[in-house]
Formats: C-alpha cells, structure tokens, sequence
C-alpha cells in the first residue's frame, strides 16, 4: 500500500502562529507598522490596498513603469479617487525630475503609489528619492515591493512608507500563496475615512476588526495549512542566511550578469543605477528576434524569458531572482544565451563573460 503524502491531512496551522509569522515579517521589513496577511496571491493584496483606500478624497499620483502600476491606477479609479498616472518611457525607470514635476503640478496630492523593482522589464525605480518628495508634501506612500523585497534594501520605517505590499515567491523563494501588507498608522487614518469595504475578500478594515482588533488569533475564513507552513519555512530560510545576505547575494549576481552580457558585447536594457538585481533585461543584436532567440537556447539550467508589458516585448531577461541568484545559474543563464546567439550565426566570446562573472565570485 502507498503511503499518505505528507501534504494531505496537514494539522491545521496553530492559532498563535499568524501573530509571529505577521512579527517575522515586520522585523525583516525593519518596520513597527501593523502587518496583514492576506490569504491569496500579492495582485489580490495589492487590490485590496487599492479598493481599501479608494474615495473621492484621494487625490494620487500613481507611477506607472509596468503594466502592474498601471492595474493600480485603474483600481483606484474604479473607487472614484482622483489619479494621475505618471508614467515613464515604455518599460523604463521614472525620472526624478519628472516625479518632482509632477508633484509640483499636483498641489492636493495625498497619496503616491509605486513598484519598487520590475521583474518584467529588469528596472529599479528611485524610492528613496521618491519616499522623500511624498513625504515632504505629507503624502501617504503606497510601494509595491513583491518583486523587490529581499533582492534590494528596504527599511520602510526609515523611508517613511505607508503601505507596503510584500509576497514570499521572488527573492525569498517561498510560495506564492500567501502575501502580507504593511500598514502604517496614517494610512489606516486615510482607509478609516474611505468608502473602505467591509465583509469583502478585498477588505483591510476587515482585516483590522476581525484579526488585528480581535487580538491577532485565528485568522478569519479556513486559512490553508499549507501555504501558511510553507510561509514559515521561508522565513526559516531567510532568516538563517539574514535578509542583509540575501540581498548581497542578489546584488552578486546582477552585477556579474550585467558584466557579462557587456564581455559579450551586448547592450543591458539601462544603467546599472536603475537596474533590478532579480533580473537582467537587454536589448538584442539589431535583426535577432527575441522568440527567435529563445527556441534556439537550452533552458535546461537556464532561466530566459522575454520582457512583459509596453515597450519590454523584445527585451530578453535573465532570470537571477531568489535560489537562482547564485554563481551557476547565473553561468548557466550566459552560456545558454551565448550559445543561442552563436546558433543564430553571431559569434560571442562565453570565455570573457565567465572571466567577467569570476571576477565578481572570485573576488568575494
């Protein structure tokens, strides 16, 4: 007879454990603020800040660098906020200056939102820089920090972010699950005085009364076992090699890409200031198409993907997110690209681009 498989008829998960799972994660976003966790996928989180925070009071100016910040917007409006989109050239990093510009042209704004880093066009977006303009004007701040927490710094109390939305599944190689909000006091000043909705999926006031106000228990509804086992082991992960490390590592490993895609001659998507550490995007040989490229490379222990959204279709993107940001895959990413490029007929020189990366491991 086989035997059970030890996901089925999991216990369920113990009730005083979503307080210190909600704890962890506060500590590794270096934050005091209330942390949610939300029973879905980071885009239902992120929804639900946006359907939480929606009325006619708000006044937002929502960064669009991805088609992620421009569901943002759209979520913002259909709760009859008041949103201008400022947005940057196709799949490029916002500008400061225009922020600025933007902010000065906007007097009543009370709320920016942003996505830190892009996945889906390998850009970082200035947050610091952001964070200080909207707090100058006293603005809520809203960061969209799935894809960037644990693959960059983020201190969200030190940059005075309101709301920050985090999922486990990027750099810190967990499941996606389960997602977690980080909700500050004037934020939850700013909800309070919406058309927030209750007794919804999408409801953070719910969250509030039913777990933060009920004393932090049993979260509400059946909350999966698995996921939230699983939500623990991750944290077990990150917090054994430190939070601090795992970005290194990630910092490691997009600098070594990044040089090595230059030893091959080959042009990354932008400066090295605004690039993501999760992922390196760039511009191919003029006449090699992207689709092209990625039938001909061995993906065996490679991870290579085409750019998403305006302007990133035919970006080619190298995946060194979480586990991946390590030495071999990021060798293995080079060399199947090298060689793909080679079998479309355009010689490259893999043996610079490992004396590039080595250069990078070798020296730490």
């Amino acid at each position: 007879m086989s035997q059970p498989s030890p996901l089925l008829d999991l216990p369920p998960y113990p009730a005083d454990g979503y307080k210190r799972l909600a704890d962890r994660i506060g500590a590794l976003l270096r934050t005091k603020n209330d942390v949610l966790l939300v029973q879905a996928e980071a885009i239902v989180a992120l929804e639900a800040v946006a359907t939480s925070i929606a009325s006619p009071a708000i006044s937002a100016l929502n960064i669009v660098t991805s088609p992620y910040g421009a569901l943002f917007g759209d979520w913002l409006r259909r709760g009859d906020a008041r949103v201008a989109d400022v947005t940057a050239r196709p799949a490029k990093p916002i500008g400061v200056d225009q922020f600025a510009a933007a902010l000065d042209a906007a007097p009543d704004v009370n709320l920016v939102s942003l996505v830190h880093a892009e996945s889906a066009s390998g850009i970082l977006n200035p947050l610091p820089e952001i964070a200080r303009l909207a707090k100058a004007r006293g603005a809520v701040l809203v960061v969209d920090a799935v894809a960037s927490f644990g693959g960059h710094q983020l201190d969200v109390d030190r940059l005075g972010v309101d709301i920050a939305v985090i999922g486990p599944q990027k750099a810190l190689s967990g499941s996606s699950g389960l997602s977690a909000v980080a909700v500050g006091a004037k934020a939850w000043q700013l909800i309070e005085q919406t058309r927030a909705p209750v007794q919804s999926t999408l409801s953070l006031v719910d969250l509030k009364r039913n777990w933060l106000d009920a004393g932090l228990g049993m979260l509400p509804g059946m909350p999966s076992a698995l996921e939230f086992f699983a939500l623990e082991a991750a944290l077990d992960r990150v917090e054994a090699e430190g939070l601090d490390a795992i970005v290194r590592r990630h910092r490691l490993a997009g600098a070594a890409t990044r040089d090595a895609m230059r030893a091959l001659g080959l042009s990354t998507w932008v400066a090295d200031a605004s690039a993501s550490d999760l992922v390196t995007a760039l511009t191919l040989p003029e006449g090699v198409e992207t689709a092209e490229l990625l039938r001909r490379a061995n993906l065996a222990d490679a991870d290579l993907t085409a750019g998403v959204g305006p302007g990133a279709e035919s970006l080619l993107r190298l995946n060194h997110t979480g586990r991946r940001a390590q030495r071999q895959p990021v060798l293995a990413n080079v060399a199947a690209l090298a060689e793909a490029l080679r079998a479309i007929g355009i010689d490259t020189d893999l043996d610079a681009a490992t004396t590039a990366i080595a250069a990078h491991y070798d020296a730490t």
